[in-house]
C-alpha cells in the first residue's frame, strides 16, 4: 500500500442477496478483494439497506460500495459513480427490496454532510434478479474489471 494510504480508513462494501443470482455481485466483488488486499483495509457485506450503510462509513475515509444496478445499459455494464460530485441515479436501485436503498442513503447522508470523504460507487448492470445461485456470465467477467480498476485507484498491488 502506498504512504498516502496509510492514515486512511478504507473500507469496501459488496452490496447484495446471494440468493437473487445477478443481485449477489457485489458480494462476488467483496470476495475477491479478500484474497487480493491486505488485512488493513476491511472489507464487508452488506444487504443495502440505507440507515445499515450510513453507519458503516461513518468513520471511513474512503468507501467503495459494490452492487448490481438496472438502468437498461447492456448487461455487464460498470457503472462509476463519484458521490463527491454526482448524484447516485435512484433509478439504479428500484429492484431492491429495502424501502430504503443505496441511492437515497447516499443523498441523505450528503444532505447531513455525512458522507465519507470519499465514497466511490461501482453498480454492474445486471439481467438476472431471480431467485437462484450464481452470476450471468458478462456480470461474472464485469467482476474482475471492477476489482482491477479499483486495484489501480487505491495504488495497491494484490497480496
Amino acid at each position: 500500500m502506498s504512504k498516502e494510504n496509510h492514515n486512511q480508513k478504507i473500507l469496501l462494501i459488496g452490496i447484495g442477496n446471494k440468493f437473487r443470482q445477478d443481485d449477489a455481485v457485489g458480494l462476488a466483488i467483496a470476495d475477491k478483494f479478500r484474497i487480493q488486499l491486505p488485512p488493513q483495509i476491511k472489507i464487508i457485506e452488506a444487504s443495502g439497506e440505507g440507515v445499515a450503510l450510513m453507519e458503516l462509513w461513518q468513520d471511513a475515509t474512503t468507501v467503495y460500495l459494490f452492487d448490481a444496478v438496472i438502468s437498461g445499459a447492456e448487461v455487464g455494464k460498470i457503472h462509476r459513480i463519484d458521490a463527491q460530485i454526482q448524484t447516485v441515479p435512484a433509478k439504479f436501485f428500484n429492484y431492491s427490496t429495502h424501502a430504503f436503498s443505496v441511492a437515497e442513503a447516499v443523498e441523505l447522508a450528503r444532505t447531513l454532510d455525512q458522507l465519507p470523504p470519499k465514497l466511490i460507487i461501482y453498480g454492474v448492470e445486471g439481467k438476472n434478479f431471480a431467485h437462484g445461485i450464481g452470476l450471468s456470465p458478462e456480470v461474472e467477467r464485469a467482476t474482475e474489471d471492477v476489482v482491477q480498476q479499483v486495484l489501480v485507484e487505491l495504488c495497491i498491488k494484490p497480496v
